[in-house]
């Protein structure tokens, strides 16, 4: 949700997920990696950071594309500082929509209506 966020769904998560296009045998290289930064393993894709915060590693995400194909249509926002890839609200509805959690299931009313009320926006423009 944290790439929802970004773009204005009025909502709140407790961690961050990141895609990654890497092959099962490279997650644990990520783990090393992230312990090497200082953070610390909790599950085999999952690692809280210094500030009690929780990153999630996606080596897949199901509803949508390919990481290939839609990284071409992703946008670049401003986060912590940085800048990072995020899918459009368009696919992150999508894939919250094929996975069918709970947790996704309840934010999916308020993507639609931010998306609703972001074309309205740009149509009024």
């Amino acid at each position: 949700m944290s790439a929802a966020i970004l773009q204005g769904v009025p909502a709140t998560t407790l961690d961050s997920d990141i895609w990654l296009d890497l092959p099962t045998r490279a997650y644990p290289r990520v783990l090393e990696l992230c312990g090497r930064l200082g953070a610390t393993p909790l599950a085999p894709t999952t690692v809280g950071l210094s500030d009690d915060s929780l990153v999630n590693f996606l080596y897949r995400v199901d509803g949508v594309r390919s990481f290939a194909a839609e990284a071409k249509h992703a946008m670049w926002l401003r986060c912590l500082g940085t800048t990072v890839l995020v899918l459009p609200l368009a696919r992150i509805l999508k894939s919250k929509e094929a996975i069918q959690r709970p947790k996704g299931i309840a934010h999916l009313p308020l993507l639609r209506q931010t998306l609703r009320l972001q074309r309205k926006l740009q149509q009024n423009r």
